[in-house]
């Protein structure tokens, strides 16, 4: 089908942004290493110190060389600068804002030999990434159709007659790393270098070539590239030096670990009641994370229920999975069951009521359920713009949206019980969205570039509507969802499901081809093949 890869990161604005991001990421896997990766151009050092200072322990510079096959050709001839620029910026800057112990700089970008990497390592990286080059040594002879599933060396397609032809072994990636390690230490002995270590950020071992190719080519400057400010000594990664999250502090460790954290080892369900505030960021993530990694087989839906009162923070239920459920009386921020992962989120105003029409004020920030994979939301109330971008398969209902709702969704449903934005369903290549057209305008507002909009006529669809909005009642006591289920038959009319073309040609062709008693992945498969025929 149609799909915009990769779609803009939505969730990203500023540097605060991507801040919140790492700090979710960390609440998500405490143990894990954060990576940002920067594309190498002017600037890039400023945008590298504003990632340290955000918590990350790797900085990855990619170089202008890099990238897939795939790629549109304005990127690949077009986008970034050489990764030695951007690599010495990066350093040079996170050694004059003394952050340069903080992170692990890596280089990526067609590094394709040894001399490649010592002069990465020279320029201030530690680390170093391969890509084309391994890829080269399973057999890919780089015919750049990795998109068209005609891969002709069996690597990039799902074709079982292409496939046949890989002919790739794991040991010739081993093999090819050997060279380009034994290539590194003749360089590191010649340099008089005996680790690597002792070579990151040694700029004063490089020398500009004395005779260049063109005059052009001699016009150019490198001081700047060269600069050493440390001499002999320079500064890199100190693992005692690393960002303190300070996640001990955090609502889950000092609560929610406390209280549950022996029924969660033990197996046994539970149930707390908490009150929070605006400054618990990525409430239930690190909970959430510990569900994970202690239960492999997962949990039964409402194993713990978390009542919350009181205003959530950013990223609100990021990443939760099944078997956590959290219900959060008041409202909500930015960021709110972000990446859901099969967990359940409701958000409902207080119970006495605020004088407010829940379905007429919003009570949860924008980007809500962003790259949502799996799990349920059931929100009383509006959500602010960007809603269920990127969402992949959680199902969620809300009482009206701002601009870009359901913008790249990829799968998963949308209920909307009210009004939307501007620009709805932009980029969305998968999922289906029920939205209450009351006014019959919601035509003016669709981006119908990918989508279409049609009335309710199959009972499957009709039935999955009115189950979501019984489930959305009976989690959130929804007034407006009660007006709707009260009078059913006569709001079927007012509603539109708003699919992806591509994605409705597809389902009906796989659904043929189950009909002729195929597996669900045959169906898939042939559907595939059969419209790409066609």
């Amino acid at each position: 089908m149609t799909l915009i890869s990769p779609p803009p990161h939505h969730d990203i604005y500023s540097i605060e942004d991507l801040a919140q991001l790492i700090y979710d990421l960390k609440n998500a896997n405490r143990f894990a290493r954060i990576s940002v990766k920067l594309v190498s151009e002017a600037g890039v050092g400023t945008i590298a110190a504003g990632v340290a200072k955000a918590g990350a322990q790797v900085v990855l510079i990619s170089g202008h060389d890099g990238g897939t096959g795939a790629a549109p050709r304005s990127s690949i001839q077009g986008a970034g600068l050489p990764w030695e620029l951007g690599v010495a910026e990066a350093h040079q800057t996170l050694i004059q804002n003394d952050l340069r112990q903080q992170v692990v700089i890596e280089a990526d970008g067609k590094l394709m030999t040894g001399r490649d990497v010592a002069i990465a390592c020279m320029l201030g990286a530690e680390e170093f990434g391969f890509a084309t080059a391994p890829l080269v040594a399973m057999g890919c002879c780089m015919m750049r159709v990795c998109n068209l599933d005609t891969c002709p060396a069996g690597i990039a397609t799902q074709d079982p007659e292409l496939r046949k032809r890989f002919s790739g072994r794991p040991e010739y990636v081993e093999n090819f790393m050997y060279f380009v390690a034994r290539e590194l230490r003749e360089y590191m002995a010649s340099l008089g270098v005996r680790t690597v270590d002792e070579l990151v950020g040694r700029c004063d071992l490089l020398r500009v070539r004395e005779k260049l190719i063109t005059r052009r080519a001699e016009a150019l400057n490198l001081d700047a590239l060269l600069q050493n400010p440390c001499g002999d000594h320079v500064p890199h990664f100190d693992p005692a030096a690393v960002y303190d999250f300070q996640l001990e502090r955090t609502a889950d460790m000092r609560v929610l670990m406390e209280k549950l954290g022996k029924s969660l080892r033990d197996r046994r369900s539970g149930r707390l009641d908490i009150r929070i505030s605006s400054t618990d960021r990525a409430f239930g993530t690190l909970f959430g994370s510990e569900i994970t990694r202690t239960c492999e087989n997962g949990l039964p839906e409402d194993s713990y229920v978390i009542t919350c009162r009181g205003g959530g923070g950013q990223s609100f239920g990021a990443f939760i999975p099944r078997g956590l459920t959290l219900d959060l009386e008041g409202d909500c921020n930015d960021g709110f069951g972000k990446g859901l992962s099969g967990g359940k989120l409701i958000l409902h105003p207080p119970a006495g009521g605020t004088g407010f029409k829940p379905g007429e004020n919003i009570i949860v920030g924008n980007v809500a359920l962003y790259g949502a994979t799996g799990g349920k939301a059931f929100i009383n109330g509006m959500a602010g713009e960007r809603f269920c971008v990127r969402n992949s398969g959680a199902s969620a209902v809300v009482e009206g949206v701002g601009d870009h709702g359901c913008e790249y969704m990829t799968g998963g449903r949308a209920v909307i019980l009210g009004p939307t934005g501007k620009n709805f369903a932009a980029g969305m290549s998968g999922g289906v969205a029920y939205v209450l057209d009351e006014r019959h305008d919601l035509y003016l507002r669709l981006n119908k570039e990918q989508v279409q909009a049609a009335e309710l006529t199959e009972a499957h669809d009709i039935a999955e509507l009115r189950a979501l909005i019984e489930e959305h009642v009976a989690a959130t006591g929804s007034p407006r969802g009660k007006q709707i289920l009260a009078a059913f038959q006569s709001y079927i009319p007012c509603f539109k499901k708003v699919m992806p073309r591509d994605y409705d040609r597809m389902l009906r062709a796989i659904a043929q081809q189950e009909e002729k008693g195929m597996s669900r992945e045959q169906a898939e498969i042939e559907a595939f093949y059969a419209t790409a025929r066609g």
